[in-house]
């Protein structure tokens, strides 16, 4: 009854507060009440902040939004005799709903995020098994190596951990390949993984044929493993010791409980942080996404399986059949299914993976290309909306997720709808001055308050619009494939690891330099109507300014476009660790306080270095002291390579030789056995930004960014396309973005045993210990083919 009762008090309330919204005032009141309803705002925001306030100022934003769509919609469109206005006024006003549906959907979902509280620890004997699946398809040797080593580290019962390595790189049908020198890839890269797993005791799984892509992949490794709960890890997402510690005592709390997932936090910057140089400063763009869009799905039952970084009910998934393959994003469309069934989930919101991004523009759109085609599969092809199973607000928070990624659609929209005013004179938009500032202007910069208020400490002003726009020029194709054919797109790899060793401009960006000279003509001819032509009126100004942020917007894709080299060879983390380094038979006690895969930083008192030290490179070892619990792992093969002094204290940077399989144990201990690391780089970056400082950084790059780009255009240098094996110096100089560049050199070629052909190979059986040197044929062999591939490209 009581329910009944707040429902009908909604109802009535919403509907009052809808009659009032209708009713007609003049431009003059609006701005009034408009600027009335900003400044109680800003009063809640600086000094009434707080759970229930939080609702009030969502409030009194919506209305003015509301007030500023009934406008648009009753008032602004072109007359129907005008054919041609109509047609691109109406496509303009459905661009803007749009955004104003994803807006309130928003809101929605994250107005009151959940945050789960940890869950109680089990005895050991009451755990649950735990298979953890890698699957890989052609991610370097190194890169797995890592990730299994960490995996074998997790804090959890040895016993009732497997260790899975499923490669779809290596499979019967690759190693059948037409192709001789594929064939014999394949076959290397079988031999070189089933050592590596031997090595570090794990399981190499493969199979026949490459069907179905990770979900088929993800299948194989179900029909072969036995635990109740199945980890999955992408091959470049490294877990922190206590990811299972964090996570594995919510199933007991649920019995229905098919999903626990937790964010992907990544160890390099996107092609974006990278060239604006925001790495070590701004948020990342997933950020918000899984700091604050993934609670909020939380508090609904409607936190979806992202792929990696997860844990998932093995009863849960034998009931739907396994992982779901009819998409090309198997993770959402898995979560999907089982939300469906009844099941739940649950997100934790605790960095507990390491990760790495893609490095180039053209591998990054390439990646969200396949998660716009995949969600746009499931919106057609399994509709949320009826969907039986589901709840209500379930429905409305996948929704909500599928409908996101129409963004490039209403994206272009506003960038090229200024010039049609501009250019041809077309009446798109009717308004005057004075109703545009009352209604349009205050529209904008309370939604950008309420975003600001909302997601101030995960996403810079007007960076939304940055990375929509950016992908926007190309994901618009990859909609219109999926809405022609749904079921054609496949799933493609996303590289990782680019080596990016000088300044370039990317392969995709004529099209950018394109936009940018059409929207810097369009403010020219804006300027000389405005000045020049009789008749024109101030309309012609409030249209100039528009076009020119959308310059400032493709400015600062210019800057994006233009790739900055990386200086660090492989992505580092900043850590808080104390080891033991043994130089030139003296041990010290240092401070360890950044690490890669390939060297690490360390602080020392000055006076307790080596004579000498500094001038040439000393070969020693680093023991790193474990943290609680962990076993103490092996020292660590170092060279010093500098020193530099300031004051008592030394910094010393170190490089790593060629790792053996227990060195990569020893450091992924290092690396990744507190996952406060990675914690502490993310809240260095969750700054709040103002909407004020945040537009003035937003206008400096779309003013120098273009600079930069014609810099790298008339330099005529082209992106890289061979790998250059030569090793480039760590640490060199001084860059808050790390990265990745070429590894080492590698070994000449080396006759190998015949490849193993078993599918399944367990941890325990023999298998070779020089997995090292298998894996440098078989890059040595990949490198190779790059160099025959430049070679006939260039003939």
């Amino acid at each position: 009854m009581r329910s009944a009762v707040r429902w009908l008090a909604w109802m009535g309330t919403t509907a009052a507060g809808l009659l009032l919204l209708s009713q007609p005032v003049g431009t003059g009141n609006q701005l009034a009440m408009s600027l009335a309803a900003m400044a109680a705002m800003i009063v809640l925001w600086l000094f009434l902040d707080g759970p229930r306030t939080r609702f009030v100022f969502l409030a009194m934003g919506s209305l003015v939004v509301l007030r500023y769509i009934l406008w648009r919609v009753t008032s602004t469109l072109p007359s129907p005799a005008d054919p041609v206005s109509f047609g691109f006024g109406l496509l303009l006003l459905v661009g803007e709903l749009y955004c104003v549906f994803i807006l309130f959907v928003s809101l929605i979902i994250n107005a009151d995020p959940l945050r789960r509280p940890p869950p109680p620890a089990a005895p050991a004997g009451d755990l649950p098994s735990v298979d953890v699946f890698v699957p890989t398809y052609n991610e370097d040797a190194a890169i797995l190596a890592m990730t299994l080593a960490a995996a074998r580290q997790m804090s959890y019962p040895p016993e009732k951990l497997t260790i899975w390595l499923l490669d779809d790189g290596g499979t019967d049908q690759k190693c059948a390949d037409p192709d001789p020198r594929k064939a014999e890839a394949a076959r290397r890269r079988r031999a070189a993984l089933t050592a590596l797993c031997a090595d570090h005791g794990a399981r190499y799984l493969t199979r026949e044929r490459n069907l179905h892509a990770k979900a088929g992949n993800l299948n194989n490794g179900l029909a072969q493993a036995t635990g109740e709960i199945v980890v999955v890890f992408d091959a470049d997402h490294v877990p922190f010791r206590s990811f299972l510690r964090e996570t594995i005592g919510y199933f007991a709390q649920d019995p229905r409980l098919f999903l626990v997932q937790t964010p992907h936090a990544f160890l390099n910057p996107d092609p974006i942080e990278r060239n604006l140089r925001t790495f070590e400063r701004m948020p990342s763009e997933n950020e918000m996404f899984y700091a604050v869009t993934q609670r909020g799905l939380d508090k609904w039952n409607g936190s979806f399986f992202c792929g990696s970084a997860a844990l998932l009910r093995r009863e849960a998934l034998d009931e739907a059949g396994g992982f779901s393959g009819i998409t090309i994003t198997e993770d959402c469309e898995t979560a999907f299914e089982l939300h469906a069934r009844g099941w739940t989930s649950a997100y934790v919101d605790k960095p507990l993976i390491a990760g790495l991004q893609p490095d180039t523009l053209a591998d990054f759109i390439g990646q969200r290309s396949r998660w716009c085609q995949g969600m746009f599969q499931i919106l057609l092809l399994k509709n949320p909306a009826f969907q039986t199973g589901l709840k209500p607000i379930q429905k409305l928070a996948y929704l909500s997720s599928m409908t996101f990624w129409f963004f490039p659609v209403p994206r272009l929209i506003f960038m090229f709808a200024p010039l049609l005013h501009i250019f041809f004179d077309l009446k798109i938009f009717v308004a005057s001055v004075d109703e545009s500032i009352a209604y349009t202007a205050t529209y904008i910069v309370i939604n950008l308050m309420m975003q600001n208020y909302v997601y101030g400490k995960f996403r810079w002003p007007f960076v939304s619009e940055l990375y929509e726009y950016i992908q926007g020029l190309y994901l618009s194709k990859a909609i219109v494939s999926v809405m022609v054919s749904p079921r054609k797109p496949t799933f493609k790899v996303t590289n990782k690891g680019a080596n990016l060793d000088h300044d370039h401009l990317s392969s995709l960006a004529l099209p950018f330099f394109a936009v940018y000279a059409l929207l810097f003509a369009g403010c020219a001819v804006a300027a000389w109507r405005y000045l020049f032509e009789p008749g024109v009126t101030n309309l012609m100004l409030v249209v100039g300014l528009w076009n020119f942020f959308n310059l400032l917007t493709a400015g600062a894709a210019l800057g994006v476009c233009a790739e900055r080299r990386q200086r660090e060879r492989t992505p580092s983390l900043p850590i808080d660790r104390r080891g033991v380094l043994t130089l030139g038979g003296r041990a010290v006690d240092v401070a360890i306080e950044r690490v890669s895969a390939e060297a690490c930083t360390l602080r020392l008192p000055s006076g307790h270095l080596v004579p000498g030290a500094g001038h040439r490179a000393m070969a020693g070892a680093l023991t790193v002291v474990p943290v609680p619990g962990a076993r103490p792992g092996g020292a660590l093969p170092v060279t010093l390579d500098r020193v530099a002094r300031t004051g008592d204290e030394a910094t010393c940077h170190l490089r790593f030789g060629t790792l053996r399989p227990q060195d990569y144990t020893a450091l992924a201990g290092l690396m990744y056995g507190d996952a406060e690391a990675m914690r502490r780089f993310q809240l260095r970056r969750r700054r709040h930004k103002d909407i004020l400082s945040g537009t003035l950084q937003f206008v400096w790059w779309g003013l120098v960014e273009p600079l930069r780009a014609l810099r790298y255009a008339l330099a005529g240098e082209g992106p890289p396309v061979a790998v250059d094996p030569a090793p480039a110096p760590v640490f060199d100089e001084p860059d808050p973005a790390p990265a990745t560049l070429p590894g080492p050199p590698l070994d000449p070629p080396v006759r190998h045993p015949e490849p193993v052909r078993a599918a399944l190979v367990p941890a325990e059986a023999e298998a070779s210990s020089d997995w090292v040197r298998l894996m440098l044929e078989f890059e040595n062999e990949r490198v190779l083919a790059a160099e025959r591939g430049r070679r006939t490209s260039t003939v």
